[in-house]
């Protein structure tokens, strides 16, 4: 059985409901953000500009408040494409930006390979953000993510450029992402020496076939109040009805994804059985599976089509009893917190 659940630290449900949308506080934060997350990796490379506003205003008409994006999304056409995207969708209307708990990200390099173009030094926070605010066409971030620990610079570095961001009204919370729980207690011990609010959430990877986090960084994230936003929920489309779309000529895997499935067949075959059984459909259950874990806010999902935004909000909807989900670790079993996992 997957520990998770038994933690003591839970979402805090609050700001009611609007459209489909149930709505959570951020961690420890007063902020109250949609518990589906609008991962908009896609918009450029793989959605265009028109469908990606439109699936944008979709969103905010089915009540989703959360925006998640990086500034290296779009590297496909160019780093920052992405926010470039969105900034033009704020620029429509500005009711859009008003609406929108707007989250972005900063590590990796944005340059041409000279020195100071990427991670997490004081120079390229702030270069970094002026840029990302730039192509967002926005004077302030709500939620600025590290999205990688730096291991090369300290802690009293990277929290004094923040601070100063924030002196300035730029960013008003900060995050991590792909943090190991030590990293996430290094980061909140220097926040607190410095008496400052430190992160408020943890971006994971996390999803029913990847269940590592919950050995150390999810009760770390716990510790210390973050809210966790997985990402690659249905574990990069594997636990989306996979097999059906296989066998219905829809979905045909290659390389790593067609080898992480055969890996995997015999528990995706019993989990899109069990999701006919509960009458879900499975993209929909391995959401709703997250939705019931104490600490996670929200997955980010990242429609590349109207389809598959309506599908994810159903999510929400979906309730599990304790027996469907001793089933789902059965299927897919969890991990016990460290040391426990490993050792007595």
């Amino acid at each position: 059985m997957g520990l998770c659940r038994f933690f003591c630290w839970k979402s805090r449900l609050g700001g009611g409901r609007v459209g489909s949308m149930d709505f959570t506080q951020l961690g420890r934060t007063g902020l109250n953000v949609s518990r589906i997350v609008l991962g908009t990796m896609n918009f450029g490379p793989l959605t265009e500009v028109g469908d990606a506003h439109a699936i944008m205003d979709a969103a905010h008409d089915k009540g989703v408040n959360f925006f998640d994006t990086a500034n290296g999304y779009g590297r496909a056409i160019y780093p920052g494409r992405t926010e470039e995207i969105i900034g033009e969708w704020f620029a429509k209307d500005p009711a859009n930006r008003h609406k929108t708990v707007l989250a972005t990200k900063v590590y990796g390099d944005m340059g041409d390979g000279w020195p100071n173009e990427g991670k997490l030094s004081a120079l390229n926070i702030r270069r970094a953000l002026d840029a990302s605010l730039k192509r967002l066409q926005t004077d302030y971030v709500d939620l600025y993510q590290f999205h990688h620990i730096d291991r090369n610079t300290p802690w009293e570095e990277i929290w004094q450029a923040m601070e100063v961001a924030v002196q300035q009204g730029k960013v008003l919370y900060a995050g991590s992402s792909n943090f190991a729980g030590w990293h996430i207690a290094q980061a909140q011990e220097a926040a607190k020496r410095r008496n400052y609010v430190g992160l408020v959430s943890e971006q994971s990877l996390y999803n029913l076939a990847q269940r590592d986090i919950e050995r150390e960084v999810l009760p770390a994230a716990q510790a210390y109040g973050l809210g966790v936003i997985p990402w690659s929920p249905l574990h990069g489309g594997l636990l989306g009805g996979v097999i059906r779309k296989e066998n219905e000529g829809v979905r045909r895997l290659e390389g790593r994804a067609k080898e992480t499935l055969e890996n995997l067949r015999p528990q995706i075959e019993q989990y899109e059985a069990f999701a006919d059984e509960l009458g879900h459909e499975p993209g929909e259950l391995g959401l709703a599976w997250l939705l019931h874990q104490p600490g996670v806010t929200g997955p980010i999902v990242g429609p590349r089509t109207m389809e598959q935004l309506e599908s994810a909000v159903r999510a929400v909807d979906i309730k599990l009893d304790e027996k469907s989900l001793t089933r789902l670790d059965e299927i897919f079993p969890g991990y016990k917190t460290a040391p426990e996992d490993y050792a007595w």
